[in-house]
């Protein structure tokens, strides 16, 4: 019994997994097409906006053109040929019942002048070998048609060889009568001035719409280039919301948030630079305390003590304050790498300065060469040789620092960037012995739009790298 039921199930369930399979199968293909869609389309605003109305209008266009009024082309052009062949028929008609004149004169006559027609009469002969048939020529199947049903004679018919005259040979029981029509008593020929009408009027919309359109995308843009800017700590200038509601107000935001943090910073660096003037005062004092003493002996440790408090003092001080206030302004990078170098020389270790690309960045200066002093000085603390490179390519300044110390441990890359952080082999200690010469480091470098990762170095050592926005 367990085995029926087990088997009943299997039955009940069986239908249903490949269905089950089936829609995850579609799923996973439109999620595939999604995205290659997704990588294939435009990124920014403006060029997705023009996609946005560009397209709608070409499909409306395609589809009047090529379905709504070619069907309408078809139809006049099939009720022109057809009246066209019955005017030959009559004129069969007339030729076949009535005596004529011996050289045909008055009909060729009549059908000149009252149905727009020049025909010849000329001897019995064969009929010239079929040519080749345009490839979906709509004219040349209706007139083989309405020959073929209204007369049903013998012809022969060239809508090809001539471009203004159609002519056709209709085999008789005595004469081949030959016919010359205008090509546009057969055929509707205003495509062409319907479509140049077409496609003038909707470039003459779209490129109004594109006016409009950019008009509406400018002010986003503008907005979007000074977030970055004030992103990556440079100055944004005041500009005035324009743009639609939503932009302005958008705009207006913004402004509010640059003032809001604009004062939070001066007012933070007011308050350190009290706390520093209070501090250094109290040191200052202990410094003249100190020199008062006439025991050297016991007061070179205290000096040393006071010195060290002085440094961890600063050093506090420049982390929480950052490189705040500074402006930006163009900076020679390669200079200050090869200054950097120098100092690395003095200090009695090797060191080794490229650069590559426009050394011309936008940076805070000062701000920029204590983040990659610190990196050196920590680098010169674990090794004996330091390699510094720069490149500025695709709209990035790169900076690796390379050592050939001991390295930091995978796990603790991103431990080493926490301020106060003192391990056995911590990288981040800079010479007051604060912990704080990565965690400076990085804060420079993430104010400038950037950041600092860790890597194996190929001396054997640390590489730590700089990348930011240039």
């Amino acid at each position: 019994m367990d085995t029926a039921v087990k088997g009943s199930g299997d039955r009940t369930n069986g239908p249903a997994r490949p269905a089950a399979a089936q829609r995850r199968g579609v799923r996973a293909a439109y999620r595939n097409f999604a995205r290659r869609l997704g990588n294939a389309m435009p990124k920014g605003l403006y060029a997705r906006s023009l996609i946005i109305i560009i397209t709608p209008v070409v499909v409306i266009q395609t589809v009047v053109a090529f379905v709504f009024m070619e069907q309408h082309w078809q139809t006049v052009t099939a009720r022109l040929t057809e009246a066209v062949v019955a005017d030959i028929a009559a004129i069969i008609d007339v030729l076949e019942t009535y005596p004529q004149d011996a050289d045909f004169e008055q009909l060729s006559k009549i059908a000149k002048d009252r149905l727009n027609l020049r025909i010849a009469v000329l001897p019995l002969e064969p009929l010239p070998a079929a040519g080749p048939k345009p490839f979906f020529s709509t004219l040349d199947q209706n007139f083989s048609h309405e020959l073929s049903k209204q007369i049903g004679r013998p012809f022969w018919i060239d809508t090809v060889g001539r471009s203004n005259l159609i002519e056709m040979r209709i085999q008789l029981d005595e004469h081949v009568l030959r016919v010359f029509a205008r090509r546009s008593q057969t055929y509707a020929s205003n495509s062409l001035t319907f479509l140049s009408w077409m496609v003038g009027i909707s470039v003459i919309l779209l490129t109004i719409a594109i006016i409009f359109l950019r008009n509406q995308i400018r002010p986003i843009l503008r907005l979007a280039a000074a977030v970055d800017d004030f992103g990556k700590g440079r100055a944004v200038p005041d500009f005035a919301p324009r743009g639609a509601r939503e932009v302005r107000r958008a705009t207006i935001a913004f402004h509010e948030m640059r003032d809001r943090v604009d004062r939070q910073i001066e007012q933070r660096t007011a308050m350190l630079a009290g706390v520093s003037h209070d501090l250094r005062t109290i040191l200052t004092r202990f410094r003249l305390q100190l020199a008062l003493i006439e025991d050297k002996a016991d007061v070179d440790p205290m000096v040393k003590d006071v010195d060290d408090m002085n440094r961890m003092l600063e050093g506090y001080l420049a982390f929480a304050r950052g490189d705040a206030g500074e402006t930006t302004m163009d900076t020679d990078v390669d200079m200050l790498l090869r200054e950097i170098g120098n100092d690395i020389r003095v200090a009695g270790h090797e060191a080794d300065i490229t650069f590559s690309g426009d050394p011309i960045v936008k940076v805070r200066p000062q701000g920029f060469k204590r983040c990659l002093t610190n990196l050196v000085r920590n680098a010169i603390r674990h090794g004996d040789r330091v390699m510094v490179s720069g490149v500025h390519e695709d709209g990035l300044l790169t900076v690796k620092v390379d050592d050939d110390g001991p390295g930091v441990p995978l796990e603790e890359r991103e431990a080493v960037f926490k301020p106060f952080y003192r391990g056995d082999i911590a990288r981040n200690i800079d010479e007051s012995g604060t912990g704080l010469g990565l965690a400076i480091a990085r804060d420079i470098a993430r104010s400038h739009g950037g950041d600092i990762t860790l890597d194996i170095s190929p001396l054997g050592g640390l590489r730590v790298q700089v990348v930011i926005p240039a």
